[in-house]
């Protein structure tokens, strides 16, 4: 594991003091995580090797500062707030990798403010919306459902690590809190899930862009890979075997070797 500091800023007039995990050196890239909260796992640790990687917490998410989530609205609060936090870090137009909702959200900022964002990465992002395939709500799956629509192999090692439950009963307790608590912030900015309105702005993205989608995704269907491609005019796709909604860590090789491959472009 790449050695990984903890920042705390300060944006929007000093009421939301978000956390950033920053590790590795070279062009910086920006994570954005998924609406479970954020981990730093082995995906964040390859992009390490040849970039300097910025992970912040979704407003609220951070355990120590729960009250974050409250001076923001609604989504185009958070596409602001964004845009202080790009600001807070030195950011210009950095390189934005972002999963499932921090898909969303990255998208998000690449169409309302096209000129911040440098290359664009969305691994299975969340945020159009097709009848004959709907995206599943997670926010009330149960966490058995959410394995099987998440991991191409439910029965994994990756899987059964995500099913884990702490031994200790205040642990267990803390970790219930924690997840219920992320999912609750990012799905002030979703809910309901089905349109939030992406599809009236993707086509401001001049970003050039490269979409990820594992082929067995059954949370959102991996037809959504071209709905995103047909709407942002420099993309490609890049459909990975054996992979579910987490393709960068099922296929931890693959996924990174593209990522670093199209950064480097």
């Amino acid at each position: 594991m790449v050695a990984v500091q903890e920042r705390t800023i300060s944006v929007w007039e000093n009421k939301i003091k978000p956390k950033v995990q920053v590790a590795g050196s070279g062009p910086p890239v920006v994570f954005l995580h998924g609406a479970y909260g954020l981990t730093w796992d082995p995906f964040l640790d390859e992009l390490a090797r040849n970039f300097t990687v910025y992970a912040p917490e979704h407003p609220g998410t951070t355990w120590g500062d729960p009250d974050g989530i409250k001076p923001l609205d609604n989504l185009w609060d958070l596409v602001l707030y964004y845009d202080e936090v790009f600001d807070q870090l030195g950011l210009q137009n950095p390189a934005v990798v972002g999963h499932s909702f921090g898909g969303m959200v990255a998208a998000e900022i690449a169409a309302s403010y096209p000129h911040r964002v440098g290359q664009l990465v969305l691994l299975c992002p969340i945020g159009l919306w097709r009848d004959d395939a709907p995206v599943k709500n997670w926010m009330i799956m149960p966490p058995e459902d959410v394995i099987k629509a998440v991991f191409h192999d439910p029965t994994g090692p990756l899987a059964q690590q995500m099913l884990a439950i702490p031994e200790d009963e205040k642990a267990q307790q803390d970790a219930q809190i924690r997840t219920t608590w992320a999912l609750a912030c990012t799905g002030r900015f979703i809910w309901p899930i089905p349109d939030k309105g992406l599809k009236k702005r993707i086509h401001r993205i001049t970003s050039s862009t490269l979409l990820v989608w594992g082929k067995s995704d059954k949370l959102v269907p991996p037809v959504y890979a071209q709905e995103f491609a047909s709407r942002i005019k420099n993309s490609r796709i890049a459909m990975i075997d054996q992979a579910g909604h987490v393709p960068q860590l099922e296929q931890l090789g693959e996924v990174s070797t593209l990522v670093r491959d199209f950064l480097k472009s």
